[in-house]
C-alpha cells in the first residue's frame, strides 16, 4: 500500500525538515509555497481559514501550520504576530517587551490544520510547550527558538539537538495529534 500523499503549505525549509522528522513515514509530504493572506485572529481561526484557501488552490489536501510564542505578561501577545514582530524587533527587541514585568513565562503553540480539499472544512490540531523567554542563546537561523527555553530544560530550543527538541516541541505535539487522525482516517 502506498503513502498519502499530502501538501504542507509552506516555503520554510527548516521548518519542512522538522516536520517530516516528526512525522516519520505517516504521509507521503511535499513541500508547497503559497503566499496567502493571514487573517487577523487567533491562530485556529488563522489557520483554518489558510488551510481553506490552501486547499481551494491546490485542489486537494492539505496541511498548513501557524506558530504562536505567547508571552504571559501580554495576555498571549505576540502570539500568531510573531513572525511579524520577530522581523521588525529581532530576538533582543522581544525580550526588551518584557522588560517592565516580573513575568517571563510564556507559551510556544503550534496549530496544524488539515483539509481533505476544496468544499471541506480545516480540522486544527493544536500543540503547547510552556517555558521562558530568555536573552538569545544558540543558532539564531530559525524563528525564535533561541529566546525559548522549554520548562524542565537549562537550553533554548535552538540550543537543543533536534532530536531532543522533536520530542518536547510545541509543533512535535500538534503533529502528534495529527498523526492519530491520519491512522484514524487510513483505518476506516
Amino acid at each position: 500500500m502506498s503513502l498519502r500523499q499530502l501538501v504542507f503549505v509552506t516555503g520554510n525549509q527548516k521548518k519542512l525538515e522538522e516536520v517530516r522528522a516528526i512525522l516519520g513515514n505517516v504521509v507521503d509530504l511535499k513541500a508547497h509555497k503559497i503566499d496567502l493572506p493571514e487573517i487577523q485572529g487567533d491562530s485556529k481561526e488563522v489557520s483554518a481559514e489558510k488551510c481553506k484557501r490552501a486547499a481551494e488552490i491546490l485542489n486537494g489536501p492539505v496541511i498548513t501550520e501557524d506558530t504562536c510564542l505567547c508571552f504571559n505578561a501580554l495576555q498571549g501577545l505576540p502570539g500568531p504576530y510573531i513572525k511579524w514582530f520577530l522581523g521588525k524587533l529581532g530576538h533582543d527587541g522581544l525580550n526588551k517587551m518584557l522588560a517592565g514585568f516580573d513575568d517571563k513565562s510564556g507559551y510556544a503553540l503550534c496549530t496544524f490544520a488539515y483539509c481533505q480539499g476544496p468544499g471541506h472544512e480545516p480540522i486544527v490540531f493544536e500543540g503547547r510547550t510552556e517555558g521562558t523567554i530568555v536573552p538569545a542563546r544558540g543558532p539564531t537561523d530559525f524563528g525564535w527558538d533561541p529566546i525559548f527555553q522549554p520548562d524542565g530544560f537549562d537550553t533554548t530550543y535552538a540550543e537543543m539537538s533536534k532530536s531532543i527538541k522533536n520530542t518536547i516541541s510545541h509543533r512535535f505535539r500538534a503533529i502528534e495529534k495529527l498523526k492519530e487522525f491520519l491512522a484514524q482516517q487510513e483505518s476506516a
